[in-house]
């Protein structure tokens, strides 16, 4: 149990590098499944400062998928403890604590949603409802199925191709249309989204977590190379990353490049 107390804000490894742990729950929503497409059913987890929950909360939006989905939004700033669903500790100077305690007084971020099932303090709290004995990270976003009262899936690549296809039989055709992931394109889509997350996705967490010269300098360097890429492919007008369409790989960019250059 002791994994409880861990400070999670500890990311870089003894080498210096950041190294993204694999996610853990990985069912579907699926039709005639575990986990079936049904209104009112799941609730999505996720931090508005998370560019992996984002993408979630945009492929909802564009399914049409807010009956199936309702939204909890955790606090911006998190903590040794992980996301919270209330304002964190702060200190005699407004800093921000890394210690267990009372929730502080509202900080002025208003668009924090409460839990609606537990009323749980911390994120932490349902990774520990479904398994007490978790000690991997607790990250957004999350799928909660409210019925078996688990956790669905928390990878959000994964997450964003259920939302893509399973609820198609379901909801209206205009947003049953929408294939974020048409078979014609697939293998472009999955070869853009490869080098995508290892440099540009997951090269700003390598690059802003490394906690050595070294380890900085391996994927800074690779970053903006992937970024020049990308101005080269988007050159000329295409707008586009995949095809002639918008698509997942679109999404997953965006999540990241519009907190990159603010």
């Amino acid at each position: 149990m002791a994994a409880h107390h861990k400070d999670i804000t500890s990311w870089a490894s003894k080498d210096g590098e950041f190294r993204r742990q694999q996610s853990t729950f990985r069912d579907s929503i699926e039709p005639n499944g575990k986990f079936p497409p049904e209104k009112g059913r799941y609730v999505l987890y996720v931090s508005l400062a998370c560019p992996w929950a984002h993408r979630t909360l945009i492929v909802r939006k564009l399914k049409g998928l807010e009956d199936f989905f309702d939204v909890s939004i955790v606090h911006p700033h998190m903590g040794a403890l992980g996301w919270s669903f209330y304002p964190p500790i702060r200190g005699e100077n407004g800093e921000y604590l890394k210690t267990e305690g009372e929730v502080g007084e509202n900080d002025g971020v208003k668009d924090v949603i409460p839990d609606p099932l537990y009323n749980a303090k911390f994120l932490r709290e349902l990774y520990f409802k479904v398994n007490p004995d978790y000690s991997g990270r607790f990250t957004v976003p999350i799928v909660w199925d409210k019925k078996t009262e688990t956790i669905v899936n928390n990878e959000s690549s994964e997450i964003v191709r259920f939302m893509n296809t399973a609820f198609n039989e379901v909801i209206d055709d205009k947003y049953a249309k929408l294939d974020l992931y048409p078979e014609a394109c697939r293998k472009e889509i999955d070869d853009q989204n490869d080098w995508v997350y290892n440099t540009v996705n997951n090269g700003v967490y390598k690059s802003g977590f490394a906690t050595t010269q070294k380890a900085y300098e391996n994927n800074v360097i690779p970053l903006f190379e992937s970024l020049d890429r990308l101005d080269k492919l988007l050159d000329g007008g295409k707008e586009f990353i995949a095809g002639s369409q918008l698509t997942e790989a679109d999404v997953r960019l965006f999540t990241t490049i519009i907190r990159f250059d603010p």
